[in-house]
């Protein structure tokens, strides 16, 4: 059984096309439009699938789809997919945890790592996200763990720090520099 079909447009419509074709963002809409005005053009289905790369049964959809709804017909319809773990509370408790000190939870440490992080959220609200998903929750969020720079200034003793920046702005002045010595320029010697 064949099909018989006007692949024909017109005038508006194959604007709208070369239109889509031209300017149009998503890729997937300048594809499909291009499959359409090679129907317009004279090409069977399947050359123009074979110039898409798709298969025929994905331009008679296209071309379908076109006729029924024009130019929003060729845009891709949203997915359903799973639901985020990370809901809302997931979220706000999130954002607290990073404003708060983990010792005001009497935990053993002082700095949130991601998988401290990750955990301790997990023993509350009993959704353990993966690593990575939790990294793109924080970056979504936008959070970014850095390590942090240890100082121990308030360590050290400051009467000797003086002193000995004052032996070393004494031996900077005292000492004559001597020049480096003179790069070689081969990794090769000549023995003698």
């Amino acid at each position: 059984m064949s099909r018989r079909v006007n692949f024909q447009l017109n005038d508006e419509q194959l604007a709208e096309i070369e239109q889509a074709i031209n300017q149009s963002v998503p890729p997937e809409v300048r594809q499909r439009a291009i499959a359409i005005r090679l129907l317009h053009l004279g090409q069977k289905p399947e050359a123009g699938a074979d110039v898409v790369m798709v298969s025929a049964n994905t331009v008679w959809t296209w071309h379908r789809r076109y006729r029924q709804d024009g130019l929003a017909g060729l845009r891709d319809k949203p997915r359903s997919g799973r639901p985020n773990k990370a809901d809302a509370d997931y979220v706000t408790r999130l954002e607290h945890l990073l404003e708060i000190d983990p010792r005001t939870l009497d935990l053993p440490f002082n700095l949130w790592t991601i998988n401290r992080l990750r955990w301790y959220l997990a023993e509350q609200t009993h959704i353990l996200l993966s690593y990575t998903r939790f990294r793109a929750l924080l970056s979504k969020l936008h959070y970014r763990w850095k390590q942090p720079n240890h100082d121990l200034t308030h360590l050290q003793d400051q009467g000797a720090q003086e002193t000995t920046r004052a032996i070393w702005d004494w031996l900077k002045k005292t000492c004559p520099s001597t020049p480096p010595p003179k790069p070689s320029s081969s990794l090769w010697t000549k023995q003698a």
